[in-house]
């Protein structure tokens, strides 16, 4: 996917082949129990569904945010999904698979959008009570695209919505900055 907003373009070139073991090594460095796979599209990557699975064998908690166009089916159960239905201002919207709401479970899965204007914003809504992703959901969350989106006009579209949703920051952008990589 390249969605018009992307903040994570360095990913779509170049990179490396890393073996289980040495995933696993960094892993015992880190002393965390918690994994996220992410990455643009993770479940694209030949290996994921396997690296998965083995993560939860080995007593990981393991988040799979995905981007939504490749399906979920096959996911280790034990995984807890992370859904990201593209809105339109993204450019990807047509790419949704969504059968993947299907699989979505009420007790460990979350959905997000990322919100690039009120355009967005209505399709998020629009989709919401559609595919009724509060009760299908852990967590139906809101996500500001950076810079694209004012802040305060979106939480005050939250707030008015009445809807069960959370507004999502990227607040590793607001520590870090948003051009630093892998943080």
């Amino acid at each position: 996917m390249r969605c018009v907003w992307c903040d994570s373009e360095y990913t779509f070139y170049g990179g490396e082949k890393i073996q289980f073991a040495d995933i696993f090594e960094k892993l015992d460095q880190f002393g965390c129990k918690l994994v996220e796979v992410t990455g643009g599209e993770p479940l694209a990557q030949k290996e994921c569904f396997n690296l998965i699975e083995r993560l939860c064998d080995e007593g990981y908690e393991v988040l799979v945010e995905t981007g939504g166009y490749v399906s979920t089916e096959g996911l280790d159960p034990r995984a807890k999904v992370i859904l990201d239905i593209k809105c339109p201002a993204s450019g990807e919207e047509p790419r949704n698979d969504w059968s993947n709401l299907e699989r979505l479970r009420a007790d460990k899965d979350e959905v997000k959008f990322v919100i690039a204007d009120e355009g967005d914003w209505h399709y998020a809504k629009k989709v919401i009570a559609e595919k009724e992703l509060e009760a299908k959901a852990k967590a139906v969350l809101i996500s500001p695209a950076w810079g694209q989106v004012n802040l305060k006009e979106l939480a005050n579209w939250i707030a008015a919505s009445g809807l069960n949703v959370r507004m999502q920051l990227q607040l590793h952008k607001y520590i870090w900055g948003p051009d630093v990589q892998g943080v």
